[in-house]
């Protein structure tokens, strides 16, 4: 039997060890600490990997941070082995990132700095038509249609999947989009549903490089597409004074202002969202609302719910195409790059639930999100079309009472919901 390894073995394991973890992204107090208790339990790289970023997400959640969480357990269990002492501090961190969250630490002061990021203008090779980026066939999926008319978002949410896409702090515009865009081949029999808001904001840019005159001009020649601009921005200016076709859809994503405060760095408010929909719908236009990510927080209902009055006081169905409801969605590789960002931010402190291959909250805590949302959205039922966004399909009837035998037969009754608005705004309009 091997004798244990020394404490100078074990420093020099834990110097080529420790630069594999959340280890190296801690503050020097919680850097310190951790090198003593994995010293003294002798911790392996799995060990320390989880205990690391432990102490890594207190610091996100702006939490007491794990020292506390230790010296809380030895003065109520005294001594005890490495096994007793990981189990509990795993524990303890489980029901802290179960309990609801709060705000009332957070300041200013953990707002990130606003930093405009470099726009450049390059030559792409080829424009096309890809699939939504977090589809899945384990999911409901509409089969939305992706065009990349920017590439990287000037926004700052702390949950956003766009971070794990694209790298460095450039957003790019092809030099050549309008032209590639009248190019694009596509089916005149065939219907189509595109939206520009998965690489990048849709509206955030205005037209910068033409890129709204060219999706308006593409959108006008081809009646058989649906195209979805989707924003949290209230940067609608050139499309006021713009002759916007029917089937072009501007889509708002909400929230409540204390996520929007906390969470959506650089995203215009909540009121300026709202008002920047009811002025292109005074216009004649079609909009949209996505409650995306419904967040779950203290006061998270009584906010969430003043949002849908707001909504069905301001806006007739009929100026309504859709809303679509749908929560935090993550990938392991996007908690990652959250995790180790220098932001402070609740957005990882919930529990955890793997479902369709990705991390969300629990199943009972969705519904209830759900439900609250499409509840208080009442006035609307059956008259602006739902639906849940990659969510397993058994959620469907739970919230909606109905669901579709499959992705396709969601695909067509969105579709047709949206060409029937369509269709009555075009007679409304002069």
């Amino acid at each position: 039997m091997s004798a244990a390894p020394t404490q100078r073995d074990y420093a020099r394991k834990f110097q080529r060890i420790a630069p594999h973890t959340d280890y190296r992204f801690l503050p020097a107090a919680d850097r310190q600490l951790i090198a003593r208790v994995a010293g003294e339990w002798q911790l392996t790289q799995q060990e320390l990997r989880q205990v690391s970023a432990m102490a890594l997400e207190r610091v996100r959640w702006k939490e007491a941070p794990l020292s506390e969480a230790l010296a809380q357990w030895r003065e109520h269990h005294g001594g005890g082995g490495k096994k007793r002492a990981l189990a509990a501090l795993r524990e303890m961190h489980e029901t802290l990132r179960a309990a609801p969250n709060r705000y009332d630490a957070f300041t200013r002061a953990d707002k990130p700095r606003a930093s405009k990021p470099a726009i450049k203008t390059k030559t792409r090779k080829q424009l096309g038509l890809g699939r939504c980026p977090v589809a899945s066939v384990r999911t409901r999926c509409c089969n939305l249609l992706t065009l990349d008319a920017v590439e990287k978002c000037g926004f700052d949410c702390s949950y956003c999947s766009v971070q794990s896409f694209y790298h460095g702090d450039e957003v790019v515009f092809d030099r050549d989009f309008a032209a590639k865009l009248e190019r694009l081949p596509l089916d005149p029999n065939q219907t189509y549903h595109i939206g520009t808001g998965q690489s990048s904001d849709s509206l955030m840019w205005g037209n910068h490089n033409g890129v709204l005159d060219a999706l308006c001009a593409f959108a006008r020649r081809h009646p058989n597409v649906i195209l979805e601009l989707k924003t949290k921005s209230k940067n609608i200016n050139h499309l006021l004074r713009s002759e916007v076709p029917v089937n072009v859809i501007c889509t708002w994503s909400l929230n409540t202002q204390t996520v929007i405060d906390h969470e959506e760095h650089g995203c215009a408010g909540l009121d300026a969202r709202i008002d920047a929909a009811r002025r292109i719908a005074a216009r004649g236009g079609l909009v949209g609302f996505h409650f995306h990510p419904v967040v779950h927080y203290a006061n998270w209902r009584r906010e969430y719910q003043a949002i849908a009055a707001r909504l069905t006081d301001a806006f007739a169905p009929e100026q309504v195409a859709l809303v679509s409801i749908g929560t935090l969605t993550y990938s392991k590789a996007v908690m990652k790059t959250i995790r180790r960002r220098a932001l402070t931010s609740k957005i990882l402190q919930m529990p955890l639930t793997e479902t369709a291959g990705k991390y969300s909250y629990p199943e009972a805590v969705k519904l209830d999100l759900f439900r609250a949302v499409y509840g208080a959205l009442q006035a609307w039922h059956g008259r602006v079309f739902f639906y849940l966004c990659m969510e397993p399909a058994a959620l469907w009837p739970r919230v909606f009472g109905f669901d579709y035998a499959d992705n396709a037969q969601f695909e067509a009754a969105m579709k047709s919901a949206y060409f029937d608005k369509i269709a009555g705004i075009d007679r409304r309009r002069p």
